[in-house]
């Protein structure tokens, strides 16, 4: 259970540009995910999006919702309950407008790839069903951009419940991927009264599954993970509850992860990750 070789040969194989310098690494592009959760008889359990076989990018892999913000997020007027912009930009190290858009494109994210919904008609209450025609309707035209968040929000008479998320990390994409991202990542309980369906139109199959018994799955090779959402999935099976994950932010080491390659002198690789993470799959591997 070594979480700095969770990455295909393929991928050591193409990093060698970027090590020689023959290659130059792309900008990222900030994004956000959130590690969806509810208990179990096993302890928590995530919700996992399988990306379509056919897809460009981590064709195949099994992800958390998320991706990449819109410059729609940055809007002032959305809908906002709990710790201000301004607040959460001191969390997340950035100013309060793309903290503001970071905190918005993990609950839009949430809401185009699962169907749930962390919003509510007051700072103190949630959505409690969001199956309706009307609510897949509005899903659709989110996921399409026909439609912005904030006016979906406004619309309904709801605000966004930014109480419900907490900070869990920040994952940078390595220099050597075609496609780059700044990713935070947040965790959430999945609210009372609202289900998950099967909605994005990236993802082949979803499904729910303890942390535990997805990191087995991905140690046997029945489903894959890029690093990020293996190691996020070992941190989370090491709580009995999700509320216990939710409690477990508090005092975590945020520092940014950004794996580097490493070669061997057989032509192998591996990913260079923090020493707390290598010992946590050590940990796991033995419990």
């Amino acid at each position: 259970m070594d979480p700095r070789r969770r990455l295909p040969a393929s991928f050591i194989e193409g990093a060698r540009g970027y090590a020689d310098g023959s290659k130059e690494a792309v900008p990222t592009k900030d994004a956000s995910t959130v590690v969806l959760m509810r208990d179990g008889s096993s302890g928590p359990e995530v919700y996992l999006l399988q990306r379509h076989v056919g897809m460009a990018a981590f064709a195949g892999f099994c992800v958390f919702p998320g991706g990449g913000v819109d410059k729609r997020d940055f809007d002032k007027e959305i809908g906002w309950a709990g710790p201000s912009a301004a607040e959460w930009g001191e969390l997340l190290e950035c100013d309060a407008a793309s903290a503001r858009a970071l905190v918005c494109a993990a609950v839009r994210e949430t809401f185009e790839e699962s169907g749930v919904l962390l919003a509510g008609p007051t700072a103190d209450s949630v959505v409690a069903d969001t199956t309706g025609e009307d609510w897949e309707a509005d899903r659709q035209a989110l996921e399409k951009r026909e439609l912005s968040f904030t006016d979906f929000l406004s619309r309904r008479g709801l605000v966004l419940r930014t109480d419900l998320l907490r900070f869990w990390g920040r994952w940078i994409t390595p220099v050597f991927e075609p496609k780059r991202f700044d990713t935070r990542f947040f965790v959430a309980v999945l609210p009372a009264g609202q289900v998950t369906r099967d909605v994005s139109t990236e993802s082949e199959q979803v499904v729910w599954m303890p942390a535990t018994e997805a990191v087995d799955a991905v140690d046997a090779e029945r489903i894959m993970m890029l690093p990020p959402t293996y190691c996020t999935c070992m941190e989370v099976s090491e709580q009995p509850t999700a509320a216990a994950v939710l409690a477990s932010t508090e005092g975590r080491d945020l520092t940014p992860i950004q794996p580097t390659m490493v070669y061997e002198e057989d032509g192998s690789g591996y990913l260079e990750l923090p020493e707390w993470l290598v010992s946590l799959g050590e940990r796991i591997a033995n419990r």
